[in-house]
């Protein structure tokens, strides 16, 4: 579940406890080129009021006219399906003549919207459940490895944060990257043994973890769904990460530094811990896309951009470490060589 779907569940829960009806949509498959990913929902409240989206804005309309018109007024979950022919893809502007098979539950359980709730806010994971035939809803505990089912009859949806950022350190940086994470929906852990640093530690939902930065990373049984930046700068700390990290299925391993640091951290990886350069070849330093960054916000900008592009799988044009000296995208405007 990203922000924007967090924010819908906050939306439904407001709505609720303030009285008022509503319907949750939910995208359960597409095909062709669409707006929103399978899993995407909505909250549409009976007088039209709007939270989240299932088409980035295209058939919107649509269902809020359906809704004034009674049509979601039932006592079990329905499907609606948008875009069947080009003409239907056409008027709703959907691209490339996409389609998107929707579940609409008109009555959801407020009871279990709470539960739901308040297991993503302990940061834990879990498995919304829906079945047609019996408009029953269950919601029960899941994994990184859970994924989205639709069958036609039952729909079943990951919730929380799947995905995990560690950072080391808890510097300025920090501070505005671990918020730009949770709002792309990670769950963000923060160690920093340096008490100067992490005593003033105070973003919300961003949980310090004690203890040195090997110790975490092992601690933390990284997976696929993880990424770690190091970002104190100092080799004491970034390095024992780093080797842990890199030796993990981690998809995204970056450190701070300037390109000359990082070939030193490379060659350090390699003469002196069990890494092979497959391994070492993993690191993303200097850590982030090279945007010109000077500020911190910029470099958490930068970091978290590179992440991304890995994160989807989009190929880079250039590995981190041939990035041209000077950019301060090599990184984070730190050129200690």
């Amino acid at each position: 579940m990203d922000s924007v779907d967090t924010q819908v569940l906050d939306a439904a829960r407001r709505w609720a406890a303030a009285g008022h009806g509503f319907a949750l949509v939910t995208v359960a498959r597409t095909w062709g080129s669409a707006p929103r990913p399978a899993g995407a929902w909505m909250a549409l409240r009976d007088d039209g009021l709007v939270q989240g989206s299932v088409s980035g804005g295209c058939i919107e309309d649509d269902l809020i006219a359906r809704m004034a018109a009674g049509e979601f007024s039932g006592t079990k979950p329905e499907v609606l399906r948008y875009g069947i022919t080009r003409d239907e893809a056409q008027r709703f502007g959907l691209p490339c003549g996409g389609t998107l098979e929707l579940v609409i539950e008109p009555r959801p359980d407020n009871i279990l919207l709470e539960s739901l709730a308040s297991r993503i806010e302990a940061g834990q994971l879990a498995l919304r459940s829906i079945d047609l035939d019996s408009g029953e809803v269950t919601v029960r505990d899941g994994s990184s490895r859970d994924s989205l089912l639709w069958d036609g009859q039952r729909l079943v949806t990951p919730h929380g944060p799947a995905w995990r950022l560690l950072i080391i350190g808890a510097g300025q940086i920090s501070r505005f990257l671990a918020p730009m994470a949770q709002a792309l929906g990670y769950q963000v852990l923060i160690c920093d043994p340096r008490v100067e640093y992490s005593a003033e530690w105070d973003i919300p939902g961003a949980r310090l973890v004690p203890g040195m930065p090997d110790d975490v990373v092992l601690e933390l049984n990284l997976d696929p769904h993880s990424a770690v930046v190091a970002l104190t700068h100092d080799p004491k700390l970034d390095d024992m990460a780093l080797l842990e990290a890199l030796k993990s299925p981690a998809f995204y391993v970056g450190a701070l530094g300037s390109r000359a640091n990082n070939d030193k951290r490379r060659q350090r990886l390699l003469e002196h811990f069990d890494l092979s350069a497959d391994e070492v070849a993993r690191l993303h330093g200097p850590v982030g896309l090279p945007i010109g960054s000077h500020t911190p916000p910029e470099i958490a900008v930068a970091a978290l951009a590179e992440m991304t592009a890995v994160k989807n799988g989009v190929a880079l044009p250039l590995r981190t470490r041939e990035k041209p000296a000077g950019t301060v995208a090599e990184t984070a405007g730190c050129r200690i060589d």
